[in-house]
């Protein structure tokens, strides 16, 4: 159990025991209005007293239960005595686990009279508010926490961060920006919580720009924090400002603030969508080469396909083959065979083909006429003719493969080969 503090002082006047609680009772500036005067102090009747009294001393010796059954016998009628039983009450049931909403009960019942002290009362309502939170009562901690502001004529950074949690807490996002805007400006030092609730706010009503927005801000407040960089530039692109994301996605780079493969992989994507496809490879390939993105299908493609649009035709084939090897898909032989014959690897070329073709490939028109070529180029007219009259059966080629026909026929004759 979590003893709560009190702060109270035992007074005996007459041989009777009163009460002062709350050494804040005795501060000179409990509430901030500028018309503020501070009253008379109030304290508990000597009948009651004597019983608070008692009660102290239980509470002091960690008597908890004991203090509370002499409290629940008060019988006071006085609103202060009433007031300041249900506060004493109310705060030592907050200092035990599952007693919240008990001890809310009791401390609502000391401030809504109005009749405790001002320090007293101000410092209740307030735990009040914070008790609400705990207890999940949102609309009740919102409340007192204005009841708060309201009586005291003062502004506290933790209170409108609470109330913007609490209007989250509550669905309603739209109220969550001004107290969290009002937090911002009063924190001396920047707290990160304001800004990540103005965030959700923004995000869970798709109000995007804003939401970029909100997350430059973080950026620019906290750049030595690695998630808020990441985060800006999934926001960036979001909204499909594919330069910015790649600026930051550098940027965090650089300072080896990436280390998930979710933002390797986004980098490695932006680095292909602004047309810079070799370091989208090389990014790929590094970091799948440590360990941290597997090797798999999915990562040997993308490495191909950024190494193709790099024209490392070599390079994207071997990893086309190598993704062949997982999933024997007659495409990847098909992409294989198309770029080793633009890196002039004939041979190579002509087996992944076949490979391809022998896994039931589409386009198969297009594949014998590459095939076609492959076999020109390493002098084997006959079998490049092969190629033509099976290209011939294609519609999408025939034209194509009837224009190749007479040059294979002229070039075999002239090697004095008989196709």
């Amino acid at each position: 159990m979590k003893k709560f503090v009190l702060n109270v002082t035992a007074i005996a006047t007459l041989g009777a025991a009163t009460l002062l609680s709350n050494s804040a009772a005795a501060q000179s500036a409990p509430v901030a209005c500028p018309d503020y005067k501070r009253g008379t102090t109030n304290i508990v009747g000597e009948r009651v007293g004597k019983k608070i009294q008692k009660a102290l001393e239980e509470y002091n010796n960690d008597l908890i239960d004991e203090a509370l059954a002499i409290l629940y016998e008060v019988e006071a009628k006085d609103g202060y005595d009433r007031a300041f039983t249900n506060n004493f009450i109310g705060k030592m049931l907050a200092g035990q686990d599952g007693n919240g909403a008990k001890a809310l009960e009791y401390l609502e019942g000391s401030v809504n009279p109005k009749a405790l002290n001002d320090a007293e009362h101000a410092g209740t309502v307030r735990l009040v508010a914070d008790l609400s939170m705990q207890e999940k009562e949102y609309a009740k901690a919102i409340k007192y926490y204005q009841e708060w502001m309201t009586f005291t004529c003062k502004e506290d950074a933790d209170v409108y961060t609470r109330m913007a949690q609490a209007y989250y807490e509550l669905k309603e996002l739209p109220k969550m920006v001004e107290p969290a805007d009002k937090a911002i400006a009063l924190y001396e030092k920047p707290n990160k919580n304001p800004y990540v609730l103005k965030l959700q706010s923004f995000y869970e009503r798709k109000m995007y720009p804003e939401t970029v927005a909100v997350a430059e801000e973080l950026v620019r407040t906290f750049p030595e924090s690695k998630q808020w960089w990441s985060q800006l530039g999934f926001f960036y692109m979001l909204v499909e400002d594919y330069k910015k994301a790649l600026s930051t996605f550098e940027i965090a780079y650089n300072q080896g603030y990436l280390t998930k493969k979710s933002e390797i992989k986004a980098l490695s994507q932006l680095y292909a969508t602004n047309e810079i496809p070799y370091k989208a490879a090389v990014i790929l390939e590094k970091h799948m080469k440590s360990g941290l993105i597997e090797k798999d299908e999915q990562t040997l493609s993308s490495l191909a396909n950024s190494y193709h649009q790099a024209r490392e035709y070599k390079t994207a084939a071997s990893y086309y083959a190598q993704a062949a090897q997982i999933k024997e898909d007659a495409d990847y032989y098909r992409k294989q065979g198309i770029l080793l014959l633009a890196a002039e690897d004939y041979k190579g070329s002509i087996n992944a083909l076949q490979k391809a073709l022998d896994k039931g490939a589409e386009q198969t028109g297009r594949i014998h006429i590459a095939m076609m070529e492959a076999n020109i180029y390493t002098g084997n007219f006959r079998q490049a003719m092969v190629h033509v009259r099976e290209a011939k059966k294609d519609k999408n080629v025939e034209r194509t493969a009837r224009a190749w026909e007479p040059y294979i026929k002229e070039k075999a004759k002239n090697r004095g080969i008989k196709v």
